[in-house]
């Protein structure tokens, strides 16, 4: 898609409803309500984290998403695929600026390059214990990617109309700790597969920009 179109159309979001947790239901594993149910924490007391689903012009005037792997780590969300983003600093003043800080550290996109449509539907994540607040926005430039080698593994360029397509949901097999196999929903995405919080947080972006688009 040409990136001139997305942005006629984009702006037309502010306006929307957020569709929420129908939205994000429907990539929802299906341990994640027992999940909840069953941890020890009181959701109220959960650490913020920020997240920002930003498109961008490539270098030939077509719309991308960009995505980040992270690193192989002791933790929950080893080598997976996530937004840009990162947990509520300090000297943060609101939730945006925690997303845009965040997205200038982890790919190296300049703050004054980003402009931010909407807030979107926050998501709770029970193994890390976060509620995670994700924002929609764009740059109006190419960025000058660079990719912050601590913790990204490395920087994903998804086409738009790659995005959008239904082909490309299906279903990853996960373990959990008691070794029990589920299914869960899953979208292919530059030859990974992305689950959990993400696929939930990407569903609820892509209704809205079939939406619009």
């Amino acid at each position: 898609m040409n990136f001139n179109e997305f942005v006629s159309k984009i702006s037309k979001v502010r306006n929307l409803e957020l569709p929420g947790e129908k939205s994000q239901f429907k990539m929802m594993p299906p341990y994640r309500e027992e999940l909840i149910k069953n941890h020890k924490y009181d959701i109220s007391s959960a650490k913020k984290a920020a997240v920002m689903a930003l498109f961008y012009p490539d270098e030939n005037h077509q719309t991308k998403l960009v995505l980040i792997l992270r690193k192989t780590y002791k933790g929950v969300h080893s080598a997976q695929v996530g937004f840009p983003g990162g947990k509520v600093e300090k000297e943060d003043k609101t939730l945006q600026e925690t997303a845009l800080r965040e997205t200038f550290e982890e790919v190296g996109v300049a703050l004054n390059n980003m402009i931010v449509i909407k807030a979107l539907t926050d998501i709770y994540i029970p193994p890390s214990h976060f509620s995670v607040f994700p924002f929609l926005g764009y740059c109006e430039a190419t960025p000058n990617f660079k990719k912050q080698d601590e913790e990204v593994e490395a920087i994903l360029e998804v086409d738009i109309n790659h995005f959008l397509d239904d082909n490309n949901i299906t279903t990853k097999e996960v373990k959990k700790n008691n070794n029990e196999l589920f299914n869960v929903p899953a979208i292919k995405l530059n030859n990974h597969l992305v689950w959990g919080a993400t696929a939930m947080m990407l569903s609820e972006v892509k209704d809205l920009l079939k939406a619009v688009l």
